[in-house]
């Protein structure tokens, strides 16, 4: 790594404007290979995986949300001593990927079959060098700290080697087959989907009720596709059900069909719901797939790939699934089975997210992991200790998806993807083929046409990343990942895959020790962003408008583990005000000489102050060091934002105006502070608010860059309470006297003269100058004469504060504002009294209405009483 950019100069511009300094220090940190890791290095070890972006993706908020959390674990790494490694890359996205490849060859008016399978991945590799990986620019952006320089892609070379020999593996152990099953059909794709891809929504539908069979020997059943009763192969009732038992084992005529099916029992029918008997169409539905297999039925495909009525025989073959569902029905009415029809009948229906069709449940034959192994595998690893779950209550959604998993469908009818290595033979042979291992050739031998399910590739990410299946350095290095930081919404989908593939592959080792689950960025209201809703956020736009560090502030403020997070566009500029307060508190240090010391003086060299704030700095580092520890972002970052703005900002600084006016070694010493303090501040606010505390940083030290300092640690010096115990009392005393004057009608900066009795014997000597200055009060003339004063009790006993109003408040604009403020609170007081009074109110409004009716009521009260005691003290006249 090296070590030649130096900051330039100790200067800092007039006014922060993010945009003038991100790229260009974004770009020295790239060339000056901070965040490229050596995997020969002898620091103990830290890494960490993207969850790859789609080839096709822009940076969305819920991206900038989850990378400003993975941004801030891995700064600190890197400045607690850490070989950091933060490995970028993207996903292939087949299906996202194939779609708008297919959309654009369509715009041209060619379709993607003619065209030809090879022919068209050429055109996606053209499409992906051309358009795809813009996300990526905009991640630098956003300040992250990734090695560029090992940048994956899971269709690059490495990462299908990797594809290849771990299908192989799990084929030659019996962990991979071919069968039919049901699956999750896209009729639009013609490709199975995975469950991920499937948004379950509610729509207005139908249900329709029919008879089947006549007389005694009639059953009626409820369905909300009714085109699919022409693949019924059985009616089930339950075993216990006392009004079909002389229906059981006897068959009963399919309309329309000619067919008859067989009347069975099964214990999945609730007897309760409807007419207590179902029909069982196994090829397209899930539990009546489970019936069907339970009882050996028949399993009718009857539809196609594009979702058209096949292979029935009917005059139904060959309409589409919703022109079919019509017709059947029309039908059926002919005939004078239709019992009943509701509609419209809400339910839920599966969705594909890629072609926004309904899905089609479809037998269909397809390759399958069988995952009972390796998902226990899964599970014993969290619930031995080996991976920790954060927050720790998320475990058990966890448990209760591994612990229930399907065998998982891995091929996709697609062309786009890794394509599956089993070779067929003209005998029925069927060969799996390995990496360096060459396929079988001659005639009537050919490759499967599907290609593997994304997640299958990037369930290998955390190993096949760093070189696996060659036992490379960095797998050495960084294998097993230190933490994962990922949405809740996909840990059973992403995260379980990883967690099975990589114990397998990797001889039982976990792929990380620690999984950091968030939650989704919501609006202001707390509400799901949606472009339907029109309150999606493009994060750019805040970048362009705010800066990024106050982009990124506002993430971390919100991050609470597990959690929804809602963000606003107030709450953003409000961390732009935040960077500034920074900005101008740092650049105030130094026009008055902070400097960072090499060793701070003896503490009883120290003023009050100088002690106090050194003891909160201490005290930050701690809270800090543990919140983030435990992956508590937003409490961290609201320790920061208090620490400086209340405590350093409006509190520290201002006392050292009076410190550093003093002169001499006395303000000599508060440089120093004030330079060490900000030292430690601009480290720890580093890893959330990058730019800026480069920016402020280095110009403050003089050193070559925050990424590469030190993490603070506490001092370890012992605290002065009594010195804690003065500032309290000093400031107490301040706001006591700042609220008094502004009842008193003064302006902010109008200073009066003042006595302060008792300040000397509580030990407040020293702060006298600092009360006066802050306070805005002058030492009293002879002849001074008190016109109002006040009583401040701190700890010990009491400050008296006697002030000289005279000529200072225009007592008759004083007198007049303060009874227009009285009616108007006289008139809420009435206004709350006559709904209080009003039992046609009482009886029905909300008890939380009620209550907040009294809260105004009060806060009236309240103010009448104060308004009333100050026109009572105003002088006559």
């Amino acid at each position: 790594m090296t070590q030649t950019h130096a900051a330039q100069h100790r200067e800092l511009p007039s006014t922060w404007n993010p945009a003038d300094v991100e790229a260009e220090l974004y770009q020295r940190w790239v060339d000056a290979e901070y965040f490229t890791a050596d995997a020969g290095s002898d620091k103990p070890p830290f890494s960490i995986v993207i969850p790859p972006p789609n080839v096709t993706g822009n940076l969305h908020i819920g991206h900038a949300y989850e990378h400003t959390q993975i941004d801030i674990i891995t700064r600190r790494r890197r400045m607690q001593g850490y070989e950091a490694l933060w490995l970028p890359g993207m996903d292939h996205a087949s299906i996202a990927v194939q779609t708008l490849v297919e959309r654009q060859l369509r715009d041209q008016g060619i379709d993607h079959r003619e065209l030809g399978r090879e022919a068209f991945v050429e055109r996606v590799w053209q499409w992906k060098e051309q358009y795809g990986g813009a996300i990526l620019g905009q991640m630098k952006r956003l300040g992250e700290s990734v090695d560029w320089s090992r940048e994956r892609f899971t269709m690059d070379a490495g990462l299908s080697r990797a594809v290849q020999t771990i299908f192989k593996k799990l084929y030659d152990d019996g962990l991979i087959y071919r069968a039919e099953r049901l699956v999750n059909w896209s009729p639009a794709l013609r490709s199975t989907i995975s469950d991920i891809e499937v948004e379950h929504k509610e729509v207005d539908g139908e249900l329709v009720s029919m008879r089947y069979g006549d007389g005694e020997s009639s059953i009626v059943v409820a369905t909300t596709r009714i085109e699919t009763m022409l693949g019924d192969t059985a009616i089930a009732v339950h075993p216990d059900d006392e009004r079909y038992r002389h229906l059981v084992g006897t068959e009963i005529e399919l309309p329309l069909t000619g067919r008859k099916i067989p009347v069975v029992t099964d214990e999945h029918v609730d007897p309760e719901f409807g007419t207590g008997a179902v029909k069982v169409t196994p090829a397209h539905d899930p539990n009546d797939f489970e019936i069907g297999k339970r009882h050996d039925l028949p399993m009718m495909t009857i539809m196609d790939e594009q979702g058209r009525i096949a292979h029935t025989g009917t005059q139904f073959d060959g309409m589409d699934r919703f022109e079919a569902r019509v017709a059947v029905r029309e039908a059926l009415r002919e005939q004078g089975r239709i019992v009943e029809e509701k509609r419209p009948y809400r339910h839920s229906v599966g969705h594909s997210s890629r072609s926004k069709e309904p899905i089609e449940p479809r037998l269909s034959l397809q390759w399958f992991v069988k995952v009972g192994p390796l998902a226990k595998a899964a599970g014993d690893a969290v619930r031995d200790g080996r991976v920790a779950i954060h927050p720790p209550e998320m475990s058990k959604r966890y448990f209760d998806w591994v612990d229930n998993l399907h065998d998982w469908a891995i091929s996709r009818q697609l062309w786009w993807g890794h394509r599956i290595p089993i070779w067929y033979g003209p005998g029925g042979e069927v060969v799996c083929v390995g990496p360096d291992e060459e396929p079988p050739s001659g005639e009537g031998w050919y490759q499967d046409e599907d290609v593997l399910d994304t997640w299958f590739s990037s369930g290998l990410w955390p190993f096949s990343t760093l070189g696996w299946p060659e036992d490379t350095p960095d797998l050495r290095k960084f294998y097993p990942t230190s933490v994962l930081v990922t949405g809740y919404d996909i840990l059973f989908f992403w995260v379980a895959r990883m967690m099975m593939m990589g114990l397998y592959a990797m001889d039982g080792v976990e792929p990380f020790k620690e999984i950091v689950l968030h939650g989704m960025v919501r609006d202001a209201h707390g509400k799901k962003m949606s472009k339907s809703a029109g309150n999606t956020v493009d994060p750019l736009e805040w970048m362009d408008t705010y800066g990024t560090d106050a982009l990124r502030f506002t993430l971390a403020r919100g991050a609470n583990p597990g959690t929804d997070s809602p963000i606003s566009d107030e709450w953003v500029a409000a961390s732009r005000s935040f960077c500034t307060k920074l900005f101008n508190a740092t650049k105030f240090a130094m026009m008055n000489g902070a400097k960072v010391p090499e060793r701070l003086a003896d503490r009883s060299e120290l003023t009050d102050a100088d002690r106090w704030i050194l003891d909160r700095t201490d005290q930050l580092v701690s809270d800090v060091d543990e919140l983030l520890e435990d992956f508590q972002f937003a409490k961290a970052t609201e320790a920061l934002y208090h620490f400086t703005w209340d405590e350093f900002c409006d509190w520290y600084l201002e006392l050292t105006k009076v410190q550093l006016d003093a002169g001499g070694d006395r303000a000599e010493r508060t440089r120093e502070v004030l330079g060490h303090v900000l030292d430690v501040l601009l480290r720890l606010l580093h890893p959330t608010i990058p730019f800026i505390t480069e920016t402020l940083w280095t110009a403050l030290t003089g050193r070559e860059s925050v990424v590469v300092a030190e993490w603070p640690k506490p001092s370890g010096a012992v605290a002065d309470e009594a010195a804690a115990q003065r500032i309290a009392a000093v400031q107490k005393l301040i706001t006591e006297i700042r609220r008094f004057r502004s009842d008193q009608g003064l302006k902010p900066g109008q200073r009066v003269a003042a006595k302060l009795g008792g300040a000397v014997e509580l030990g407040l000597a020293e702060h006298v100058p600092a009360v006066r200055s802050l306070a805005r009060i002058t030492e009293p003339a002879d002849g001074f004469t008190s016109s109002a004063s006040i009583e401040v009790g701190l700890t010990g006993g009491n400050v008296s504060v006697e002030l000289d109003l005279s000529g200072a408040v225009d007592i008759a604009a004083e007198r007049k504002r303060l009874e227009k403020d009285l009616a108007a609170a006289e008139k809420e007081l009435t206004g709350t009294d006559k709904k209080l009074t009003n039992p046609a109110f009482l009886d029905k409004a909300p008890a939380e209405v009620v209550e907040k009716i009294k809260a105004r009521r009060e806060a009236a009260q309240t103010e009448i009483d104060r308004i009333k005691a100050r026109l009572d003290g105003l002088p006559q006249g």
